[in-house]
């Protein structure tokens, strides 16, 4: 019953033989391969994990699309789920297969691993953005593999969809367009241009040390260029390679390792700079002592701590040091739990940084647990990893799933700010406010939606009217909405407060009797 996909055979065995709401563009996680292909006795349960600050909802669907390492989800503000693709084909919201979203990624190796198999293995191989200057569409950059180019990738496509075709469900008007060619590693990334609106896509080229930077503006891609950064290491000829950019986007990361019985692997990170796109070195940290691949990467979510994972490690970063390779600190080790019985052991794979701040890791295996770290922003034990401590109602392998931080805003005082903001003071263009609803309330669940100054964090506030504090919680900035459970405050009237640097803005809340 261990998933025993094509991906095993020519590249590496992960491991040894062994009633929700969600908010924001960026809250949904969608896990859940189709089992019965390979056992007709077991289910093909999915589940979606919703996020909120916080805390993670676990919801059991019966969903058609399914999914490996490729996925690209995005929701509205309000954390409705627009669209998901797992390469193969696009979903809409009501997870049907959405108007001409069939035929993603032309190639045998698509149609090998399309329907009725589980989407494509590419770990960040899809990412969905909005599309500048329209609030109507959508671009998807997808990529897949090629047999006659050693299973790296020779084309990065878009497709663009248009929400207002289907009655709102949207519609692909644009369809495997070919943006760049050439022979690229696996893996795309995107961080939001100084301006605020635009967008940096990258990808890395395979068997060298240049990466390729899409500028996309409201008129397109505007420009394609090249960079080649410093000869860090080996040269990173690598299948399966993760690269990601910091939630603040002044960082870019990404991974580079062997397989085999000299497995190795390092992590290689760049300042980034979001007016010019370019990338300067920030540090090298190899990990020869480490015998087992790794291509677990992530930023905690003040962009301080990178970690990156191995099969059988979890390690910690200090990017704000001098001497980034000095400041390694190994915060896990794999225990060989089995999930749920032998074979499936929960080794560490791919890493997530979810809206409620925490990282979740994903096993090569199928299995039916997920691995997180708790505190990402605390240095050493205090992140706190929970090993295969997240219980699914389904079997996933490498589950990963692809979101840039969608809220960063502009690089106020930058020469590239160039965006005209009619109305809206120069101090002011990033506004701070807050709203609750409902008020009073009697359900015992309240809804903030908020605008955070500009690029910082906050947190969320209830006293009591003896002015004793009762609930707090942190808030990031790459969300706008939160849904809070204060079912264990008693009836009576509060005092909401959101704090962020030198702001602050309160509201009354009325509490009801359930």
């Amino acid at each position: 019953m261990k998933i025993k996909f094509f991906w095993f055979t020519i590249f590496l065995s992960f491991g040894p033989q062994s009633a929700c709401l969600a908010q924001g563009l960026n809250h949904t996680f969608l896990l859940g391969y189709d089992i019965g292909l390979f056992d007709t006795n077991v289910t093909s349960t999915k589940a979606r994990l919703n996020f909120t600050s916080g805390s993670v909802n676990i919801i059991p669907e019966t969903r058609k699309m399914a999914f490996l390492s490729t996925q690209g989800t995005i929701s509205d503000q309000n954390g409705n789920l627009l669209i998901s693709s797992n390469g193969c084909w696009i979903a809409n919201a009501s997870g049907d297969t959405m108007l001409n979203g069939t035929g993603l990624n032309p190639g045998t190796f698509t149609d090998d691993w399309d329907d009725p198999v589980s989407g494509l293995p590419i770990p960040n191989g899809n990412l969905i953005l909005p599309f500048p200057g329209d609030s109507s569409k959508y671009i998807l950059f997808h990529q897949t593999a090629n047999y006659n180019a050693n299973l790296r990738s020779t084309e990065l496509y878009y497709s663009i969809i248009d929400m207002n075709l289907d009655s709102g469900l949207g519609g692909v008007i644009l369809k495997n367009q070919i943006a760049i060619q050439n022979i690229f590693s696996w893996g795309i990334a995107a961080c939001k241009h100084a301006n605020g609106r635009d967008w940096w896509i990258v990808i890395l080229r395979d068997n060298t040390y240049k990466i390729k930077k899409i500028l996309l503006t409201q008129d397109g891609i505007a420009s394609i260029t090249t960079q080649t950064l410093d000869s860090l290491g080996p040269v990173p000829s690598q299948m399966v390679s993760v690269c990601t950019f910091s939630p603040d986007g002044t960082k870019f990361a990404y991974t580079y390792g062997t397989a085999g019985p000299n497995s190795y692997h390092d992590v290689r990170i760049f300042n980034f700079d979001r007016c010019t796109g370019e990338f300067t070195t920030l540090g090298f940290v190899p990990f020869y002592n480490d015998n087992s691949p790794g291509f677990g990467l992530s930023f905690s979510s003040t962009s301080k701590f990178l970690y990156h994972s191995s099969f059988h490690s979890i390690y910690q970063l200090n990017t704000d040091t001098t001497d980034i390779a000095a400041s390694i600190d190994t915060v896990a080790l794999n225990d060989g739990y089995y999930s749920p019985y032998p074979p499936f052991q929960t080794d560490f794979a791919f890493m997530y940084l979810a809206a409620n701040g925490k990282i979740y890791l994903s096993s090569g295996n199928g299995v039916i647990d997920l691995h997180y770290i708790n505190y990402p922003d605390s240095a050493g034990l205090a992140c706190d990893v929970q090993m295969h401590s997240l219980h699914l109602p389904c079997f996933s392998a490498r589950g990963s799933v692809n979101h840039p931080n969608y809220y960063l805003g502009p690089v106020i005082g930058s020469v590239c700010d160039s965006l005209v903001h009619v109305g809206i003071n120069e101090d002011k263009r990033h506004d701070f406010h807050f709203s609750v609803s409902p008020n009073p309330v009697s359900d015992g669940f309240l809804k903030i939606i908020y605008l955070l100054p500009q690029n910082q964090t906050g947190f969320f506030e209830i006293f009591d009217i003896s002015g004793r504090m009762v609930n707090k919680m942190n808030l990031p900035p790459w969300s706008t909405l939160q849904q809070i459970d204060i079912s264990n405050l008693k009836p009576g009237m509060y005092n909401a407060i959101i704090t962020s640097a030198s702001h602050k803005e309160s509201k009354k809340i009325v509490i009801l009797p359930n």
